[in-house]
């Protein structure tokens, strides 16, 4: 194996440490605004974004591909920031600016073409400059009232839980994603 072979093994490596961080960051809205011990993580998030990102993307003739990656890499800036809420106001300031040098940092290791590739998918999906992207952001509304709704169905108080399906009808622009929103 040559040396450059090795130091590409070992940035793919780190990537891979570091976006695992995830599956230990708990979604923090569900502990601290409605008690539940041991919520969703987010991994789990994601990784249903992602499932929702490709029925929609498929459903639609859309680049299904390009989109669950930005689904898999929406949050994972968290895995160096946390979980913020909206209760996060002083780190809410800065948060744009740090998750994208988290997400810089996460690929840093990773060979020139990727990086290149997940920071140009990352700034699309964060400035929402393409419909994939506008749908993605769309589906982790989704995701995040699909959520709230099985908390309720476990018994978490609704009252409580409303807040999150009334944060995602708010955020979410497509009509058919508010409208499967509305009816959960």
């Amino acid at each position: 194996m040559s040396r450059e072979e090795r130091e590409e093994g070992e940035g793919l490596v780190r990537t891979l440490k570091l976006s695992g961080r995830l599956k230990k960051e708990h979604r923090r809205g569900w502990v601290i605004k409605v008690g539940i011990p041991d919520p969703e993580s987010v991994a789990d998030h994601s990784f249903r974004t992602a499932l929702i990102a490709m029925l929609l993307g498929d459903s639609r003739g859309l680049d299904t591909g390009k989109m669950m990656r930005m689904a898999l890499i929406h949050d994972l800036g968290e895995a160096i920031i946390g979980d913020l809420t909206p209760l996060d106001t002083a780190k809410l300031e800065t948060k744009k600016h740090d998750e994208t040098e988290a997400i810089e940092e996460i690929f840093s290791t990773l060979p020139k073409q990727l990086r290149e590739k997940y920071l140009h998918l990352w700034r699309e999906l964060r400035d929402g400059s393409s419909e994939e992207a506008k749908l993605v952001l769309d589906a982790d509304k989704l995701e995040m009232a699909l959520q709230a709704s099985e908390y309720e169905k476990e018994g978490y108080p609704k009252e409580m839980l409303s807040e999150f399906k009334a944060s995602a009808i708010k955020r979410t622009y497509d009509k058919d994603i508010l409208n499967i929103i509305h009816h959960l």
